[in-house]
């Protein structure tokens, strides 16, 4: 949600009106922060991470609501994303499923027209990743950028950074046992693999699960986030 987009067409009374940008900021600010208060009373001054990739258009809101937070950018290949969407709602994928579950409709775009799907899905990214991407640049605090791909690569290398260009103190030894228990290697073997919500962390993979149609598709919508974040051209320039 972006109230500029809006700002246009309204008059002073519109509730997000720029003259009453500091009293709906500071609504904002309190609402985020009394919810955390109150669901982890135990902090106590700690850390509290919010991971919020379906909520990252209102990224700007927060970090300005926020500006004494940390922000982490967290990035993906948005082809790989795009795939695994592919995969989760595909029939018999954990999205799928989980529509299911809640008696809802069943059948897929995914399903009946994919390329349509990956259409949708390549927007949908350039949309949450562009306004998450903007907030990281309009914030004045403490940030960092960590791909996904790096963490695969050296988890415990990548988040040692993230923690230190974050400014915030870590137990090393502590930090090595918590990348051990979540790695992907001791997740079940029986919770892995196609249509389940743990499918492959392998970087890439894209090249096996999407149509050259749709690899275009993507590397087209997403260009100026490929660009910055994955220099290499598209995939026809690879190999």
């Amino acid at each position: 949600f972006d109230p500029q987009r809006f700002q246009r067409h309204a008059g002073k009374h519109f509730i997000f009106a720029a003259q009453y940008k500091d009293v709906w900021l500071r609504s904002i600010r309190n609402f985020i922060l009394d919810g955390a208060n109150a669901r982890f009373p135990e902090l106590d001054g700690g850390y509290l991470a919010v991971k919020e990739p379906g909520g990252s258009v209102g990224a700007g809101l927060i970090m300005e609501a926020l500006p004494e937070s940390g922000m982490v950018l967290l990035i993906r290949d948005p082809r790989d994303v795009v795939a695994s969407w592919l995969d989760a709602t595909r029939k018999g994928g954990w999205q799928t499923r989980r529509r299911g579950e809640g008696g809802r409709r069943t059948e897929s775009l995914a399903e009946t027209n994919p390329n349509a799907f990956v259409r949708r899905h390549a927007n949908a990214y350039l949309q949450h990743v562009g306004s998450a991407r903007r907030a990281y640049e309009a914030h004045g605090g403490r940030k960092v950028v960590v791909r996904y791909e790096d963490l695969r690569a050296d988890t415990l290398g990548t988040m040692k950074r993230m923690y230190g260009e974050l400014g915030v103190s870590v137990d090393e030894a502590r930090l090595a046992m918590a990348v051990e228990k979540h790695s992907w290697e001791n997740i079940p073997e029986e919770e892995k693999g196609q249509g389940k919500f743990y499918r492959k962390a392998t970087p890439q993979a894209w090249r096996e699960d999407l149509t050259r149609r749709q690899v275009k598709t993507v590397e087209r919508i997403t260009a100026p986030l490929l660009e910055e974040f994955y220099p290499t051209g598209p995939a026809e320039q690879q190999g």
